[in-house]
């Protein structure tokens, strides 16, 4: 078709004269679906290499959710991580208990893992909490990203440990790391807005965010392309959240002004950069009541036990 005259409105590929499926804005250009690909892998790879988030011999637990972000994730790492020696990626599902909701992403999570060929475990939050999240929620909904947030990050470290994995790696893209700098600068918890949750420590599992620099939109574009896209029902608890109401903001900024959400992130790396000095690390301790790791007497999932009553 490169020879051909193409339909009103569409774009030539700037690289081979291909009819471009991709606009990208920052830079500006056009890419056909073969270049596109290679141009969103090859920006995984480079996250990756430039991070240092990857050894020889890492087992990678990929947190596996069933949603776009993390089937991009489970995607691109299936094509990128032979290329590392002696690297395999493990898929971990965490399955919340959300009614209506979490039984399509488990099936759309089983049904890639089988299609990839990648090995797969699920963790429940009923067995490792004796509850499932709605339980958990009757009557505190609108903390229920905060208390959900803490459960699935314990439930991630443990499932990680069990299945033998030296790493963490979970779907969050450019979108979420920009809208995660704003909602900390709104809150004014500098403590948080410089954390760095990559940093290796001998007691803990250490995380790494492949996709950190891919804006959500292009994830999409690359799943359809991968024929990897599916409709699925949103998270019922997201209305309560302040993150969906940042996410529209940052959206229409974003595309009134191209690059503010990696704007965002680079001056989050500067404030790092500045504050390094200043920071005295948080001794590890243990928590006095389970025994795990932690800044303070008691960890984060022991303090909402408390605030649970």
């Amino acid at each position: 078709m490169s020879g051909q005259d193409l339909p009103a409105g569409m774009s030539r590929c700037v690289l081979c004269g291909e009819p471009a499926v991709a606009r990208l804005r920052d830079p500006a250009r056009h890419l056909c679906a073969a270049h596109f690909t290679g141009f969103f892998e090859e920006r995984v790879s480079r996250t990756i290499a430039d991070g240092k988030m990857v050894r020889p011999g890492d087992r990678i637990a990929v947190a596996l959710s069933g949603g776009k972000d993390s089937t991009a994730l489970a995607l691109v790492l299936s094509h990128l991580l032979p290329a590392w020696d002696d690297v395999h990626p493990v898929a971990i599902t965490i399955d919340e208990g959300i009614a209506g909701y979490r039984d399509e992403t488990l099936r759309a999570a089983q049904e890639l893992t089988s299609r990839l060929g990648i090995e797969h475990h699920t963790v429940s939050f009923a067995e490792l909490f004796g509850k499932d999240l709605d339980r958990i929620l009757a009557g505190r909904e609108q903390r229920a990203c905060t208390i959900c947030g803490i459960l699935r990050k314990k439930a991630l470290a443990v499932a990680a440990g069990r299945y033998g994995a030296t790493k963490i790696a979970t779907g969050h893209n450019l979108d979420d790391e920009a809208q995660s700098v704003l909602m900390n600068a709104l809150r004014g918890d500098l403590p948080r807005l410089i954390r760095d949750a990559g940093r290796e420590n001998p007691c803990f599992i250490p995380r790494i965010k492949p996709l950190s620099l891919t804006p959500e939109r292009e994830i999409a574009l690359y799943l359809m392309l991968c024929d990897a896209w599916k409709e699925l029902p949103e998270c019922p608890y997201t209305r309560y959240a302040l993150r969906a109401e940042v996410r529209g903001m940052l959206s229409k900024l974003e595309y009134q002004h191209p690059g503010t959400m990696l704007h965002l992130i680079e001056s989050k790396k500067k404030i790092e950069r500045y504050c390094a000095g200043a920071q005295v690390p948080a001794a590890i301790r243990r928590c006095r009541e389970c025994g795990d790791p932690c800044s303070g007497e008691l960890c984060q999932l022991c303090r909402l036990r408390h605030s649970l009553g």
